[in-house]
């Protein structure tokens, strides 16, 4: 079958069986979490009740009202924050995934206008970079495996190598091999930003920062002297349940190439389909 390399067959089995689960699973993936810490919010609650009489807590309605208000709006001010900066980093990252497919895409059909011999070399290597990507790339970038990173980087030096020796014998030669150059330092470029960008992760402290907002937030409306168990139990169910969404959100959106809702690959998927179809005809041509 032409266009085909090893694990893609197996790639794009799992693809398809992906695209039929991805929609439900990330829906429902952030349930566990949301739903444990909702468990162990009215645990705590269920606890506070317990220990404290809830008329001592009556005369400090207010206090505790206008506290919760201040701490409230502090939180919520630092959550908007966080999530912007994530879905830009989301977002950017997503751009970058764009930008570089295209690049392969440009510098593919650009040396077809060179000889044989090095347009075969540059179309079968820049298959193979994008066939690491699919199916290697994505997983390193999640777990930082340079190792494999390392390897991709090869084959664009192998790219370099070809293009280096080529040496143009007409003005439309050399007019296509100054493109090439240029598309291939872009795509340098592109590959650099998808690496830097798979790296970017929010700092330690301020997900310290994060974490024990939300715990002073939630173990707040514990003070409230609320009568009704059962209402009690809604507002700070409710109100934990918001907040572990929230910080969810941020978690997975952090490590773009990771999460439930990570960069989508169908840039570099479209690049490759393109790729085998113009393989299959050239085939085609050939056998005709």
């Amino acid at each position: 079958m032409a266009g085909v390399y090893p694990g893609a067959l197996e790639y794009d089995a799992a693809m398809s069986m992906s695209k039929v689960r991805r929609p439900l699973h990330t829906i429902w993936a952030m349930f566990p979490s949301i739903v444990l810490t909702i468990v162990v919010a009215e645990a705590g609650l269920w606890l506070a009740r317990y220990l404290i009489d809830g008329a001592q807590l009556r005369p400090d309605a207010d206090v505790v009202g206008n506290y919760l208000q201040t701490l409230g709006t502090i939180y919520a001010v630092l959550l908007a924050f966080v999530v912007f900066v994530v879905w830009t980093q989301f977002n950017d990252a997503r751009g970058c995934v764009e930008r570089e497919a295209n690049e392969v895409l440009d510098l593919y059909r650009t040396a077809k206008g060179f000889p044989e011999a090095p347009r075969k070399g540059v179309h079968r290597l820049l298959r193979t970079y994008v066939e690491t990507v699919l199916t290697r790339e994505w997983s390193a970038m999640a777990h930082e495996d340079d190792k494999v990173l390392a390897q991709n980087s090869a084959v664009l030096d192998a790219v370099w190598d070809i293009l280096q020796q080529f040496e143009p014998e007409s003005e439309c030669h050399s007019t296509l091999y100054a493109e090439v150059l240029a598309r291939f330092n872009d795509l340098s470029d592109t590959r650099t930003n998808r690496l830097s960008s798979a790296s970017l992760r929010i700092p330690l402290v301020l997900r310290i920062l994060l974490h024990t907002g939300a715990f002073l937030t939630v173990g707040s409306m514990y003070l409230f002297a609320v009568d009704s168990v059962a209402v009690h139990a809604v507002i700070t169910g409710a109100m934990a349940g918001a907040i572990a969404h929230v910080l969810y959100l941020i978690r997975d959106l952090d490590g773009c190439f990771e999460g439930d809702w990570q960069v989508p690959r169908k840039p570099f998927e479209s690049v490759r389909t393109y790729m085998d179809e113009y393989q299959g005809r050239l085939k085609a041509a050939a056998e005709a």
